[in-house]
């Protein structure tokens, strides 16, 4: 590029005819008018020859009328849809390029194809005629030139990367190089290299209607480096797959050679002996009838097959799968009642109603063997035994941290079987469950199959965890795929959808577990039998943590028995203070991290070995787990009018509510807020219709609730509520604030309300009792028709709590609220509030 000069190029534009185009070799006086060719799908530039074959009627016209004139110069501009066969005003680039006709030569076809010199840059400012072809006012608008350092780089650069290009396109000649070497000046570089490589016709409009003449480059530089690394990166996979081929081509010329030679020493060849073990195996894994004759189908498909196919590898994986399957291996049951009530016991704590539901499970296994053994017996042959089913599925419900899964697996000692688990949450695709079809890459069976490969046993106690947190999407629904898993009358015949032959699956024991019913589809629902687990007593707990928790937990943090204990009153502080919790995982951890304390405090020198145990009492507990982190608040709460405690059931046990209620001048309107469900907003328009209908009867002014707007809120806000059970409670809240009456100490109630007054059942009294019973509550009131649920409730709490049943709102208020009627706060202030601001007014 030393030999390059800067363009000369034309002055300012000039009107009408006055104008010059070209360079000092060639100047051309621009018309006022010029006729228009459209270009399709090329662009023409400045000092580049084209050529043009014409055939179009119009276009003919055009060239006809230019061989009369002197000049023959025409305006090129490219058409924005290639497609269009005339395009109009509207279908052309505004920037084109006037040029001359160089050369014409008339084809016998009635075509004509010439040569044409772009001369300079032009803006179409008017179109005057369409017919017959297209006619415009044009201006000259020449590139700016700066002609510094920059454009010098940037000029070279495009030379490099052109001749990079020009390496590895064997379409475009080695002369190109030379000739961008010796362009004239910079402008006939860009204008050279844009018009010799394929570039979208954007791009190439782009380059032209850019300026100053750096930018040109800038963007040519970066059009040249993309297309030079898509070139190479393509030159570089055709190598690689031509070496593949030679490669291939090799290995098979070689097998070949090895194949002829083991022939010649007597010697069995590798795909020979693989497929005769196959066969053996084949032969011993003594699967179904429908399944040897797959095996059998897909091994003589392998055995005409060359191993180097690739459906080679895919025969054999789905071989591998299938001969690994435990088709015939189980183990032997242990339907020794006592010994599994032993081990149960030995295991968990409480939960006798659990416990007796799988003792009944048990047993009633146990007499169906011995009675099957003696029919076996009596049965003449030639007799026809019908198959049994082979029983239910269980499903466990209850709280997180209640022992769901440690059940299972005290089943599965308590009977001698082996016991998988497969967790459930999360899965969306179908395919998880049933497998995937073979017609996919990298297909393999569902998660069913694999855990029974994997346990290696066609029997063993499977536990499905979380089945109420199956997801769905467009991949399928899981839980429909489940249907066919847990019915005991169909999955004797289960079909995985990559083996594609039935495998039994009634000898399997599933168990199910979830923290609560509602999200678990009703066909499910109905294939299992559901046994609730209930929330733990503080007492339970206890007992859970010095039978199990704690040795546990000395025993994973490395201590021994007589380095730490835990007293009784300890503990209970833990349960209390410490965690709020249906199940004993919290509990556990702060067991954990007390031990860890002292674990730490023994390996650091502080404390010998042997200088007796450390015994954690309540009084130690703020050193080692902290500050306390739960407290009774119920007392600050009930301490004004307008706050009652409901009671609610979560699928993380049960749950205290302090529904508070307050009012201020307003126009009748009522405001909910505590992330409150649609069933537990109609429940509070129901209770505050019910309290507007009985007002008059306890001394509420007439029109009071015209004249205020009441606020009912719930706190603990970011967390969802709904339910209609806190109906009643919601119902005394509104009638506290409106009397002046402020609710009993130590009382939670729960109930939903009607519109006449009436208390119906409710669900979950156990889980609500407990919950009062851990925050200290004394009397709980409940619907008369929940009577008989009390009986779910262990007999400590009951013995330590006060009952009172309801069938009416009425019932519930005498027993809630105080029987005191003090004067009504004003709205917003509560009662105690209102005390202050007197005194404080007095002082004043």
């Amino acid at each position: 590029m030393n030999n390059m000069e800067n363009p000369s190029l034309p002055g300012e534009q000039q009107s009408g005819a006055t104008a010059k185009i070209g360079n000092e070799n060639e100047v051309h006086q621009l018309p006022e008018t010029l006729p228009l060719l459209p270009l399709r799908g090329v662009v023409l530039y400045p000092t580049i020859y084209l050529p043009l074959t014409i055939g179009q009627a119009r276009s003919l016209r055009l060239i006809e009328d230019l061989t009369n004139q002197k000049q023959r110069l025409l305006a090129l501009a490219a058409s924005r849809d290639p497609s269009l066969e005339e395009p109009t005003e509207q279908d052309i680039h505004r920037i084109g390029v006037v040029a001359r006709i160089q050369r014409l030569v008339r084809s016998p076809d009635g075509t004509m194809r010439l040569i044409i010199h772009g001369l300079e840059r032009i803006v179409i400012d008017e179109f005057i005629a369409s017919e017959p072809y297209l006619q415009v006012k044009a201006s000259p608008n020449p590139d700016k030139v700066v002609g510094d350092v920059s454009e010098e780089a940037l000029a070279r650069a495009s030379q490099d990367l052109f001749a990079q290009l020009i390496a590895v396109v064997p379409q475009l000649p080695d002369e190109l190089e030379s000739a961008a070497r010796n362009a004239r000046d910079y402008r006939q570089l860009v204008y050279l290299i844009a018009s010799s490589v394929p570039l979208p016709l954007e791009e190439k409009q782009a380059l032209l209607e850019l300026d100053p003449l750096s930018e040109k480059l800038k963007r040519l530089n970066f059009l040249l480096t993309s297309e030079v690394e898509a070139r190479e990166i393509a030159q570089h996979i055709q190598q690689e797959a031509q070496g593949e081929m030679q490669k291939a081509q090799r290995d098979y010329l070689l097998r070949k050679q090895m194949e002829a030679i083991q022939r010649e020493l007597g010697q069995e060849d590798g795909q020979s002996a693989e497929i005769a073990d196959y066969e053996r195996r084949i032969a011993e894994a003594a699967m179904s009838e429908e399944a040897t004759k797959e095996a059998q189908r897909e091994l003589d498909r392998m055995r005409r097959m060359p191993i180097q196919a690739a459906e080679y590898s895919v025969i054999k994986t789905y071989l591998d799968w299938l001969l690994s399957l435990p088709w015939q291996s189980a183990t032997s049951d242990n339907l020794d009642v006592r010994h599994a009530r032993l081990v149960l016991d030995e295991d968990h704590y409480g939960l006798d109603e659990v416990k007796d539901r799988i003792i009944e499970f048990l047993a009633v296994r146990k007499l169906r063997e011995d009675r099957r053994e003696e029919r076996d017996a009596a049965a003449q042959p030639g007799d026809q035994i019908r198959k049994e089913r082979e029983g239910v599925i269980l499903c466990f419900v209850g709280p997180p941290g209640v022992g769901k899964t440690s059940l299972g697996l005290s089943i599965a000692h308590a009977m001698g079987r082996k016991f998988i688990r497969l967790a459930l949450g999360g899965i969306r695709d179908e395919a998880e469950i049933r497998g995937f079809r073979r017609t996919y890459i990298g297909s393999m069976p569902g998660r069913v199959i694999q855990s029974l490969r994997r346990v290696e046993s066609r029997n063993p106690v499977f536990m499905l965890d979380e089945v109420d947190k199956l997801g769905r999407d467009f991949r399928g629904d899981p839980s429909s795929a489940l249907l066919e898993v847990l019915d005991p009358e169909q999955n004797s015949e289960f079909r995985d959808h990559y083996l594609d032959v039935t495998f039994d699956l009634s000898q399997t024991f599933f168990i199910t577990t979830a923290n609560w019913l509602d999200p678990i589809p009703g066909p499910l629902r109905d294939r299992m039998e559901i046994i609730h687990i209930p929330s733990y007593t503080d007492e339970e707990k206890i007992q859970i943590a010095q039978r199990h928790l704690i040795p546990r937990q000395i025993r994973e943090n490395g201590l021994r028995p007589d380095e730490i204990s835990f007293s009784a009153d300890a503990l209970y502080h833990i349960v209390r203070e410490y965690t709020r919790e249906a199940g004993v995982r919290g509990l556990e951890r702060q067991i954990g991290a007390a031990c860890r304390k002292v674990a730490t405090r023994i390996a650091a020198g502080e404390l010998a070995a042997d200088n007796g145990q450390v015994t954690v009492t309540p009084d130690g507990l703020a050193d080692l787990l902290g500050k306390a982190r739960f407290f009774d608040e119920t007392h600050d709460w009930v301490t004004v009018p307008g706050v009652a405690v409901g009671l609610a059931w979560t699928p993380v046990g049960g749950q205290v509510l302090h529904i508070e209620a307050t009012a201020m001048p307003g126009k009748g309107r009522l405001q909910l807020t505590g992330q409150l469900g649609e069933v537990m907003k109609e429940s509070a328009m129901a209770a505050l219709s019910y309290v507007r209908s009985v007002a008059t009867e306890h001394a509420v002014p007439i029109g009071w609730f015209e004249e205020h707007d009441l606020h009912i809120h719930v706190p603990a806000g970011a967390q969802p509520k709904d339910g209609p059970s806190a109906g009643v409670a919601i119902a005394t809240a509104i009638l506290s604030l409106v009397t002046g009456r402020c609710a009993r100490e130590g009382v939670a109630m729960t109930g939903e309300i009607t519109l006449r007054g009436r208390v119906t059942r409710i669900g979950g009294v156990r889980e609500k009792v407990l919950a009062a019973h851990r925050l200290g509550m004394t009397t709980v009131i409940l619907p008369e028709h929940n009577r008989v649920d009390l009986e779910d409730v262990p007999d400590k709490v009951r013995e330590q709590m006060n009952f009172i049943f309801t069938k009416r709102v009425e019932d519930v208020w005498s027993a809630a609220l105080s029987p005191e009627i003090g004067p009504l706060p004003p709205p917003g202030l509560p009662a105690q509030m209102q005390d202050q601001s007197e005194d404080q007014s007095t002082v004043a």
